[in-house]
């Protein structure tokens, strides 16, 4: 599993990709197996993308001087605390009750979720860093480090924008299919 490390791959191994291949992403609205989970799933997943689009247009607007100091701070700590929460929460749902539950749905695809697990504790550790970031940016909102600050925050969140956006593709690419194979009710 090591050569499908998350900041190495491009998307799901070949020998993952059996259930998409049978269910397209083009497909996936029309099956109707796709209910109030998995629409409710992807669009965290988009909530997700959403928020993290949003810190950095804000701190892109803070380092184009369009952003006063205070509302960037206030609104890094507001997204940024959300987000976090958030995705840690949603991962912790994910690998106590679906992934197990879901797992033993096909055998061919079970190393799969030791790949989102695998994402899941590297992911922790690109948290941490964004947090450490985000506040670094916030104490120094109206100092002389301001820029370099918002600079590195920036950065940080490009960084964690790929390697999420990676993440959730793959996760979408190996979860949905399943679901629509075997129907939402067999999670609850």
């Amino acid at each position: 599993m090591n050569s499908f490390h998350l900041d190495s791959r491009t998307g799901l191994p070949e020998a993952l990709r059996l259930l998409l291949t049978a269910h397209p992403r083009e497909s996936w609205q029309a099956d109707p197996s796709f209910n109030g989970l998995v629409r409710f799933w992807l669009e965290r997943h988009m909530m997700f993308r959403q928020i993290m689009a949003h810190m950095q247009a804000e701190t892109r607007a803070f380092l184009d001087a369009e952003r006063d100091a205070a509302r960037f701070a206030q609104g890094i700590a507001r997204y940024g605390g959300m987000f976090v929460n958030q995705l840690h929460g949603h991962h912790q749902i994910e690998d106590q009750h679906y992934f197990p539950l879901l797992r033993t749905k096909d055998r061919r695809i079970e190393t799969g979720f030791d790949l989102l697990d695998a994402d899941h504790h590297a992911l922790d550790g690109l948290l941490n860093r964004f947090v450490e970031q985000a506040n670094g940016a916030i104490q120094a909102a109206n100092g002389p480090d301001a820029r370099s600050s918002a600079g590195a925050l920036l950065a940080g969140l490009g960084d964690l924008e790929r390697m999420i956006g990676r993440h959730l593709e793959d996760e979408e690419d190996l979860i949905v299919p399943i679901i629509l194979k075997h129907g939402a009710d067999t999670l609850g």
